[in-house]
């Protein structure tokens, strides 16, 4: 499979796609953005994941992704929805301030709709997103306080789990309540991106 038939987005959307990789690459090798593994990869194993969590979520609605990193899935998102949803408004949270530059850069030379903050999760205000993502942040008990905190009543989380998701599940169930679908990865059979509405404390 092609990587544009793997994306099954416009021209400009993968050419898009395709700069954000070239500056990932290029900024790895001086901010370690992901594993010098990895970075061989970035389309594979991180684009392709980021893509997964686009597809699963609404299509309206203020977008949080939260401890962005290498922009995996948050800057993806909002590369994909630069066509689709223009209007549609990316905030990004992380606390390294290297990282957010690369961030803030690659929304400046894409020109995407997204507004970076380089803070820690929990000082950040409530931002009553309608979206909260994030990927190889925290356990899953931690990452429902971030969505309780941060998501709209009506909002989704989308979180992306490796091989102990059904642990940190079960764990996560003993504070809260709430729906969840679990949806196998096309990248890694032994990860699922967890759909999470309602969170609520128990």
């Amino acid at each position: 499979m092609s990587e544009k038939s793997a994306a099954n987005v416009s021209r400009e959307t993968f050419d898009r796609l395709k700069a954000f990789e070239a500056l990932a690459v290029k900024w790895t090798k001086k901010i370690n953005l992901v594993s010098s593994n990895d970075s061989q990869h970035i389309w594979d194993r991180h684009i392709v994941d980021s893509l997964q969590v686009y597809q699963l979520a609404p299509t309206e609605g203020d977008w949080l992704d939260l401890g962005s990193g290498g922009g995996f899935p948050g800057l993806v998102a909002a590369i994909l929805a630069k066509e689709a949803q223009p209007a549609r408004r990316f905030t990004l949270v992380d606390s390294d301030q290297r990282k957010c530059t690369f961030l803030r850069t690659v929304a400046r030379e894409l020109e995407l709709n997204v507004s970076v903050l380089s803070e820690r999760i929990n000082d950040v205000p409530p931002q009553d997103a309608s979206v909260v993502s994030a990927r190889a942040l925290a356990e899953l008990s931690t990452l429902l306080e971030f969505a309780d905190r941060h998501m709209r009543a009506d909002g989704i989380a989308l979180f992306l789990k490796g091989a102990r998701w059904r642990e940190e599940s079960a764990d996560a169930k003993r504070k809260w309540q709430y729906v969840e679908e679990a949806v196998q990865s096309e990248t890694n059979p032994d990860a699922v991106i967890l759909k999470i509405k309602e969170p609520v404390r128990v």
